[in-house]
């Protein structure tokens, strides 16, 4: 049976190899001259720097390069999961979108993303897989990880394959090598025979460490016949999928209804080997073989699959730019060089000077005669040359459709809405790899949808993210009383409450996967604060409804809190509404308007209070300073009149008032 399988997969590894190389040969040339600068032919290298000759490499590409990653990398695909039968919950299909993101973020798919578009842009196609592994070491509970592949060599496709997403690969192969001392302790008493990667080894003869071993991953797809099963509850799965979970559906009171049927599935199967024997095979839970390609620009020629990268066709306009920018520097550096012509022994007189007047400073030169030694004249860098350098460049745009706007310099466009469109156009030119990381991510989502019914098919706990980032643990295969607040956790459902119970299954109903390009989280975060503080200058009474989004997207310390508070100032209905609670009826309202009307009076009697209180304390102080300033008046008056009675006294006397 092995010796069949081993036969059969050196077959098949002809055929992928042969049906790659041209595709290898050229990307891996596109790689070396992009990302190495090996611009010039060894040829021409070794005669010119034999000569003395200038030989550089202005490399231009990764700018180019990098313009059309990074872009993908602000606009990141994101994956979301809808309902596609009767049987699926949009609840679930929410659980399951946010589980796939917990697994972006957990695995660090980005950084598989990014790498396998780094080298679709570059040459022509990358790749990324998904795998499966333990939780932790003391457990059997397994994860689903996006894992990068770094060397896209060492992955051979299905050569029949032609959708757009390898959807319909049915052989893969994964070269890779690892530690003759690993290798030994994996699989005591295999024979150590590498596996002869022809393909590989004639893309690079030196690939061979002394102490590693090259094994091979032999993915295989084939048809198989299965059998499915009708539930009591409606429900239609698999009949190993049901005997896995059979208690489960004892205790929630399901069975099967009539006879299994047979249908036909696809089953997976890797194959671990060397070049001599097989030695592991592994059923693989999903039907689709993990391995994802991001394609550049694809062209089927006479029946085969042609890749192409971003720079592909700028090579030879970056060829010219070495070659003329080479010359123009040559011609400078022959500047000082330039020889001297004089009559036949007219520099005998002080030869040592002569032939030293190109590399010394002299602070004169004799000669012997009447004709003075005349210096050929420089004429200068050629303008052709120069010419020829700025045409390439612009040679180099116009064949990848990235103009000076698009790359963040200065060009002729002077209004914003100019630079904007040439931007735009930009955009527009190179979506198609963007578009082609969207494809693979949507493969990647669906590969991962049918997957989690497999990996998660027990009851267990597992952690979900949302969009924002906000973590939750959510309870999955299994009925259970939601807690407070809204929360996804909480105890499970007991016998006699069964009506109130909850139930996220990821076993049952059939999802669709969708992926939409667009900016970061943060991004749209900030530009949804800006959008709602415009719409709060032109609509103020929008504020109480919207206060507390606008403080959520608010990107300083302290915002969250203040978006709780100003949650606790919205209307019931929303308030209500956001905690999934019925909204009040219409006689609850306005037995609450009632009420708010009937403190609004209570409120207005105790300020109408005060300022009555007020009033007869203003009263009280200004009477008593009317009192005050009638005492004060009597006083001044009987002191007038004293003063009067003195003046008509005789001189001498004294007067006494009484």
């Amino acid at each position: 049976m092995k010796e069949a399988i081993l036969e059969e997969a050196l077959e098949a590894f002809d055929l992928a190899a042969e049906a790659e190389n041209d595709n290898r040969e050229e990307a891996l040339d596109d790689l070396r001259f992009a990302r190495l600068g090996d611009q010039w032919p060894e040829g021409v290298r070794s005669k010119r720097e034999g000569e003395g000759r200038p030989c550089l490499t202005i490399n231009k590409l990764p700018a180019f390069i990098r313009q059309v990653v990074n872009d993908a990398r602000q606009n990141q695909p994101a994956i979301s999961v809808h309902p596609a039968d009767d049987n699926a919950d949009p609840e679930t299909a929410e659980i399951l979108g946010d589980l796939i993101h917990n697994i972006e973020v957990s695995s660090n798919a980005e950084v598989a993303y990014d790498t396998a578009l780094d080298f679709a842009v570059t040459s022509g196609v990358g790749y990324f897989r998904i795998n499966t592994k333990y939780s932790c070491d003391d457990t059997f509970d397994q994860d689903i990880v996006i894992e990068r592949v770094a060397n896209p060599f060492s992955i051979y496709g299905d050569p029949n394959s032609t959708a757009a997403d390898s959807s319909d690969w049915d052989t893969a192969f994964v070269v890779d090598s690892m530690s003759k001392a690993a290798f030994k302790a994996r699989w005591k008493g295999a024979d150590e025979v590498d596996w002869q990667a022809d393909g590989y080894e004639a893309l690079n003869e030196n690939w061979r460490v002394e102490n590693q071993i090259q094994i091979a991953e032999f993915w295989k797809r084939e048809e198989v016949l299965r059998k499915i099963v009708a539930l009591s509850d409606g429900t239609i799965m698999g009949l190993d999928v049901y005997t896995a979970q059979k208690a489960f559906f004892d205790a929630l009171g399901v069975s099967i209804v009539g006879q299994p049927r047979e249908v036909r599935s696809k089953k997976v199967v890797q194959h671990i080997m060397t070049g001599a024997e097989v030695l592991e095979s592994i059923d693989w839970a999903g039907q689709y073989i993990p391995i994802v390609p991001v394609y550049g620009e694809e062209i089927m020629i006479d029946g085969r699959r042609r890749l192409r990268s971003l720079v592909r066709d700028a090579k030879d306009p970056q060829r010219r730019v070495n070659y003329h920018t080479s010359m123009v520097t040559e011609l400078v550096a022959l500047a000082p060089k330039a020889p001297w012509v004089g009559r036949v022994g007219a520099f005998d007189t002080d030869r040592a000077r002569w032939e030293t007047a190109n590399t010394e400073n002299h602070a004169y030169l004799e000669y012997d005669g009447n004709d003075a030694p005349q210096r050929q004249p420089f004429s200068g860098v050629p303008a052709g040359e120069m010419q020829q350098v700025l045409l390439a460049s612009d040679d180099m745009k116009a064949v990848m459709g990235l103009h000076d706007a698009s790359l963040g310099m200065r060009s002729n466009e002077t209004s914003g809405r100019a630079i904007m469109a040439r931007q735009r156009e930009g955009d527009v030119s190179t979506f198609n790899y963007i578009d082609n990381l969207s494809r693979a991510i949507r493969h990647a989502g669906r590969i991962i949808v049918d997957l989690i019914p497999k990996v998660y098919s027990v009851p267990r706990v597992i952690r979900v993210m949302d969009r924002e980032g906000t973590p939750r643990n959510v309870q999955v295969n299994q009925p259970f009383v939601p807690g407070e607040e809204g929360a996804q956790t909480g105890q499970p459902v007991e016998a006699e409450n069964p009506d109130i119970a909850k139930i996220y299954d990821l076993t049952a109903g059939k999802y669709d996967v969708i992926v939409k390009a667009g900016p970061s989280f943060t991004s749209r975060r900030e530009e949804a604060a800006t959008q709602m503080i415009e719409l709060v200058r032109a609509f103020p009474q929008a504020a109480p409804v919207i206060g507390d989004m606008l403080a959520k997207n608010l990107d300083w310390p302290g915002a969250d809190d203040l978006a709780v508070r100003m949650q606790a100032l919205l209307p019931p209905q929303v308030q209500a509404a956001l905690a999934g609670k019925q909204p009040p009826s219409p006689e609850q309202m306005q037995m609450q308007a009632q009420v708010q009307q009937m403190q609004q009076a209570g409120q207005q009697l105790q300020q109408a209070l005060q300022q009555a209180q007020a009033q007869i304390e203003q009263l009280r102080a200004d009477r008593s300073l009317e009192e005050r300033k009638l005492e004060i008046e009597a006083y001044e008056a009987e002191t007038r009149r004293i003063a009067e009675e003195n003046k008509s006294m005789p001189e001498g006397v004294a007067y006494i008032s009484q």
